[in-house]
């Protein structure tokens, strides 16, 4: 049995992983927003929507099925790796040969060589997959910490220089190529386990029984998350294309790291759980109702922080972009909800409803651009945010059945944090309108917001908060 301590442990260690790495990060996009021009983001990002997609292929499920599965073993572990590996040779290849169609259909003759360069990461990502697989089944996620870090740093100092010496979009592609190169180098140093001369076609084809269901989900899920920024680059201009993206930064800097730390914990110790449907009911929903305390504060106070942030870090250039990081703020909300409940779905098995529930959120989402395309970029983001509470219902549905745990149920759980903190947001707003320099605004807003949240969650016996303080204290008193 999966300890609770272990599972809060491991979830330490992913969340200074991801917040040490995206705050290096996050800090190297300033500087570099402050020297690079918008149409240089705008046009690296017109490539990385292609990568985006093919990464989907670099795990293949396989990943996941590996972690899912109690008993793999050596044979599995590098048969995974041979076939992941080649994969991802011949998708490098393809990236190749397209190069120059993708800069024809961009009309933008600089994107051949630059994608042929950046699309290395796709070769890089098959040698580190199933490093990364290990380390989750084996749920050691300190690994991550180093690999992650180092390979964070080296590409920051590396693409402030490029950027400093006026190579513009290039220092970009550098930055994110030395960084996989990097992270990758760290990982092998630390894990131990190596692929060893063996192949198995038959345990390859039982992985990939589970694995193509997830293959297919997250394909789904990728190409569907990057069309709008497709249609963008080609529809309007690498410019708005830049401003949705940098408004999107903001809130993805919040959520990706709760999200990734809560999705590569949660899934592994649920999976280790899975006979036991009450306690995967109980991670669940000890899920949603904790990063719900964490998220929705954080959203809410960020989209009523916005114009001042903005100002501060990046400039008034930059200002364009606060109208999408506001709605974002408020798509993103519902992620934990997302995560929870299809973990729950993957850890029992049943990634055929995993597969099932990506098709009828696709299909929903595909309408909204239809329907939002014609009238510009701002439509389009506030359709794909009607759209998220509407996809969180459809991955709650199963689990009502699965585990005795429904939405409205959820949704319950969720609903003391989120009326918290749209008070609290309320509060910033009126801060907002104070005719003072933004930097002391912005010190006032985020001042106000933890004295509101953490009163009124100690006020309102939040059990959230009362969970995270009896951790944190057992953790202290183990250190000592």
């Amino acid at each position: 049995m999966t300890s609770n301590k272990t599972v809060f442990s491991n979830f330490i260690w992913r969340l200074a992983e991801r917040c040490g790495a995206q705050i290096v990060s996050f800090v190297v996009s300033i500087v570099l927003a402050r020297i690079l021009l918008p149409e240089d983001y705008g046009t690296v990002a017109l490539i990385t929507v292609f990568l985006t997609i093919l990464q989907v292929f670099v795990d293949s499920g396989l990943g996941s099925a590996l972690i899912q599965k109690k008993d793999a073993e050596d044979l599995e572990y590098s048969t995974v790796f041979y076939f992941n590996f080649v994969l991802c040779l011949i998708l490098y290849a393809g990236m190749y040969i397209a190069a120059p169609y993708i800069a024809k259909f961009y009309n933008k003759p600089e994107l051949t060589a630059m994608t042929r360069v950046i699309s290395l990461t796709l070769v890089i990502s098959g040698v580190k997959n199933i490093q990364q697989a290990y380390v989750s089944k084996h749920m050691i996620f300190k690994k991550f910490f180093f690999s992650t870090l180092g390979g964070t740093v080296f590409s920051a100092f590396f693409g402030i220089y490029l950027a400093y010496k006026g190579y513009g979009a290039w220092a970009l592609i550098g930055q994110n190529l030395s960084n996989a190169c990097i992270d990758t180098l760290i990982l092998w140093i630390t894990v131990k386990w190596r692929p060893k001369l063996m192949f198995s076609f038959e345990k390859l084809k039982t992985l990939f029984s589970y694995g193509w269901k997830l293959l297919a989900s997250g394909l789904l899920d990728t190409i569907y998350n990057n069309l709008r920024q497709l249609v963008i680059g080609k529809v309007y201009s690498s410019t708005d294309l830049a401003y949705y993206n940098r408004g999107q930064q903001f809130p993805n800097l919040i959520i990706t790291n709760v999200n990734t730390a809560i999705d590569s914990v949660l899934f592994p110790a649920m999976a280790s759980e899975q006979d036991d449907l009450s306690r995967v009911k109980a991670m669940t929903r000890r899920s949603i109702k904790v990063s719900s305390f964490v998220i929705w504060p954080a959203v809410i106070g960020l989209a009523a922080c916005a114009e001042p942030i903005v100002r501060i870090l990046l400039t008034d250039k930059w200002l364009p972009c606060v109208p999408y990081l506001q709605i974002f703020c408020f798509t993103y909300g519902f992620w934990p909800v997302h995560t929870a409940n299809l973990n729950a779905i993957k850890a029992v098995g049943r990634s055929d409803l995993f597969l099932k529930l990506e098709i009828e959120k696709k299909v929903i989402g595909l309408l909204s651009i239809l329907v939002s395309l014609p009238f510009g970029v701002m439509p389009m983001t506030i359709a794909y945010a009607i759209t998220s509470p509407i996809s969180a219902m459809i991955n709650a549905a199963p689990n009502r059945k699965l585990l005795n745990y429904g939405y409205r149920e959820q949704i319950a759980d969720m609903l003391p944090s989120m009326l918290l903190s749209g008070f609290m947001g309320a509060v910033l707003l009126l801060i907002n309108k104070i005719p003072l320099n933004p930097f002391f605004i912005l010190v006032m807003q985020i001042l106000t917001g933890i004295l509101i949240y953490v009163i009124g969650a100690k006020i309102l016996h939040f059990d959230s908060l009362q969970y995270l303080l009896s951790i944190l204290k057992s953790r202290k008193k183990e250190g000592q």
